[in-house]
């Protein structure tokens, strides 16, 4: 039977180290399942949070290897088993103990963008009407599993610290969804200028490379809301025709 070396941060917000595991492996395994053998067998105290196992809920979010990732969606077979696979919890967030983050900052800050407002139903029946181009649009940004992997791998979160400043892409993803929706009426450029920091990001893409869901955070969300922004605050001809207006 094979075996493969785990270093795995053990600890609490107070202090830690790295701890070694030897694991035996089989065909098909992935991260999370090497951390649940450890568990059983030799760390019965070892914290880690998951739900799922299939890649879903965006619970078992962590670094292996220096990359924030998903342990349930990374397979063994994928990483250089010569060396210890190296596992330990997300920096952008408080550490509770080991695996274990404290992510609900990010819930707090989503309750504060403005809610979606649709517009008045055009319809008789009481529905509204709009292009299928429009729905498929939103569509993509409604995949997020909330894994904060790319609130996780942020300069100006996981470096700068800047968790009062910048919102991030996740909560970004969030407003861009409700931004762009073709029945809503609320505007959050306001707000994404002055509290929300949507300035800080400077389009890296670190954040798309890391979504477990592909979504094109930069591409799709981002960077049209900097636009929207820029169009509102900083085009002269919107000025001139806020004066004259």
């Amino acid at each position: 039977m094979a075996t493969a070396k785990f270093r795995i941060w053990r600890g609490d917000a107070r202090s830690g180290k790295f701890q070694d595991y030897t694991v035996e492996i089989s065909a098909g395994m992935v991260v999370l399942d090497a951390v649940h053998e450890i568990q059983a067998t030799q760390a019965q105290d070892l914290g880690v949070r998951w739900n799922c196992k299939a890649g879903k809920c965006g619970s078992c979010s962590a670094e292996i290897n220096g990359h924030p990732r998903l342990m349930c969606m990374t397979r063994l077979s994928q990483l250089p088993l010569e060396q210890p696979v190296t596992i330990e919890p997300m920096r952008a967030f408080p550490l509770v103990k080991d695996l274990v983050t404290d992510v609900s900052w990010n819930f707090r800050v989503k309750e504060k963008i403005r809610p979606f407002r649709p517009r008045p139903a055009d319809a008789a029946d009481g529905t509204w009407r709009m292009d299928q181009s429009d729905v498929d649009r939103v569509q993509e940004f409604r995949k997020c599993i909330e894994c904060f992997l790319c609130q996780d791998v942020c300069h100006v979160l996981r470096e700068h610290h800047l968790h009062e400043q910048f919102i991030g892409p996740r909560i970004l993803v969030h407003s861009a969804a409700l931004e762009m929706h073709p029945l809503d009426t609320e505007n959050r450029l306001g707000d994404l200028k002055r509290t929300q920091g949507i300035g800080y990001c400077n389009i890296t893409k670190c954040c798309t490379k890391v979504c477990p869901e592909e979504i094109k955070i930069t591409d799709n969300a981002i960077i049209p809301l900097k636009e929207r922004v820029v169009d509102e605050f900083y085009d002269p001809l919107t000025r001139l025709f806020r004066v004259f207006r």
